[in-house]
């Protein structure tokens, strides 16, 4: 038989009020509170703090607090990625984003989704991976919906709402998420 946690992995309805997942988001949230609080800036501690946070991610990851995740270890990033301040990732499920990408101020990535039956909602929830390619720029105050895949080299503009994947080398705003035109040389829409 599966645990909450093993099925929360697998993108299963699960129960997040298990003490196991409960746990987890404790000692994640006691980091959190020495990043977003007693360091408050990038410091040879805030490096070692953000390196147990992220435990799956390179050792070039800049956070700008308040950062708030929920386990820290289903984000993997690349290296040379960057979040501004009061970024939130809700990690049940994988977040993988790669190098040298940038988050503006407020980003938001959802893993984390709920059944519709309101029964159900009550007791379970789900969760669906999202990527993120190299060389990205996600605005400020942008929304990732669960299952979201950005491809390498787009931008988002800031305020959009990203509800379906995004090929790479576009740019894409408006909520929904639109694609405007593409980017670096590719004209092929």
């Amino acid at each position: 038989m599966k645990t909450e946690k093993e099925k929360m992995l697998l993108g299963e309805n699960y129960s997040a009020t298990t003490k196991e997942l409960i746990f987890d988001r404790i000692k994640t949230k006691k980091i959190l509170h020495k990043i977003n609080v007693s360091e408050y800036w990038m410091n040879k501690n805030t490096r070692k703090l953000i390196a147990e946070l992220l435990p799956n991610s390179k050792n070039v990851v800049h956070i700008e607090p308040p950062f708030h995740c929920d386990y820290g270890y289903n984000i993997e990033c690349g290296e040379n990625v960057f979040f501004n301040v009061n970024c939130v990732v809700l990690d049940s499920m994988k977040v993988k984003i790669g190098s040298n990408v940038m988050f503006g101020p407020s980003v938001h990535i959802y893993t984390a989704t709920h059944p519709l039956d309101k029964i159900e909602r009550r007791d379970f929830e789900s969760a669906k991976p999202v990527t993120i390619g190299d060389d990205c720029w996600i605005g400020g105050q942008v929304v990732i919906c669960p299952g979201v895949i950005i491809g390498s080299g787009s931008v988002i503009g800031a305020g959009s709402v990203v509800t379906k994947d995004i090929p790479e080398d576009t740019l894409a705003v408006g909520n929904p998420a639109k694609i405007v035109r593409k980017l670096n040389g590719n004209q092929e829409l």
